[in-house]
């Protein structure tokens, strides 16, 4: 079994990482885009050119199902993406978990990008599936491009800024964009001081293990955590075989998929 996933950078480690662990056995193929980084300020049609791309790339090596680990990409290039390769490969969209996270109702707040925040596609999640939750929309300017470049010093200010717009009485908090994911620590350490006495345990709703059961299914295959940890790792740098970013090797996500083998592209 082969897995693609892709994204303009390191996003995608979280949903690389949880294939991992559900599928040891994977083969991992990672196809980022750092010639054309970041996607979020392109235009719809730039980024969607970018993504084909970059998309096309990791089908040239017939993976069983392409993951694509960027919610900006999954909102612009889905379409374009699924019309270029399905059948063949199915392509798997990432979408902020808002669902799960409105559906015990309460105070939800949603960390994502300034373009993602009150953007009609949010919006349109929200009155879907968070009718009965109270909603909160938190933009987080600089979060992702800190975490792309593990700068610990932006990644804290860039936490530090959203949390002081975060209710201090929000029971779930979503993780609207794939890096963020990366940094949950930071966070929970940014806003549990702002918690209210008494409050349960702040719960953290990402997108990484849904995505992947998803892919999962698309493919017919389930789970394995206890396969034999064959699978191997593969890299391409907007097309071209290279080696994982070393910003990727700052995090857990990182460190657990560049442990595999690399077999030669």
């Amino acid at each position: 079994m082969k897995i693609a996933l892709m994204d303009s950078g390191i996003g995608l480690l979280p949903a690389a990482a949880a294939v991992r662990r559900l599928r040891p056995d994977a083969e991992l193929l990672l196809s980022n885009d750092p010639d054309g980084m970041p996607w979020g300020p392109r235009t719809p049609v730039d980024l969607t050119g970018r993504a084909l791309a970059v998309a096309r790339a990791a089908a040239a090596h017939r993976p069983d199902a392409l993951i694509v680990a960027c919610n900006t990409a999954t909102v612009h290039a889905l379409p374009a993406l699924r019309a270029a390769l399905e059948p063949g490969i199915p392509v798997i969209g990432t979408v902020p978990a808002i669902k799960p996270a409105a559906a015990g109702g309460g105070k939800v707040a949603i960390w994502a990008t300034p373009a993602t925040t009150g953007s009609p596609y949010q919006r349109g999640l929200i009155r879907e599936f968070a009718a009965g939750a109270e909603v909160t929309e938190v933009p987080c300017p600089g979060l992702a491009d800190a975490v792309e470049h593990a700068d610990p010093e932006a990644i804290d200010r860039a936490v530090a800024a959203a949390a002081a717009l975060t209710p201090p009485d929000v029971r779930a908090l979503v993780l609207g964009c794939t890096h963020y994911e990366l940094v949950e620590d930071r966070i929970l350490a940014a806003l549990a001081p702002r918690r209210r006495p008494g409050l349960p345990p702040l719960v953290f709703h990402g997108s990484a293990d849904a995505v992947v059961a998803q892919a999962l299914r698309r493919i017919g295959a389930g789970p394995t955590p206890d396969a034999e940890p064959t699978g191997t790792l593969s890299v391409l740098l907007s097309g071209r075989p290279g080696p994982l970013p070393a910003a990727a090797l700052e995090y857990g996500a990182g460190r657990l998929i560049a442990a595999a083998p690399a077999p030669s592209l």
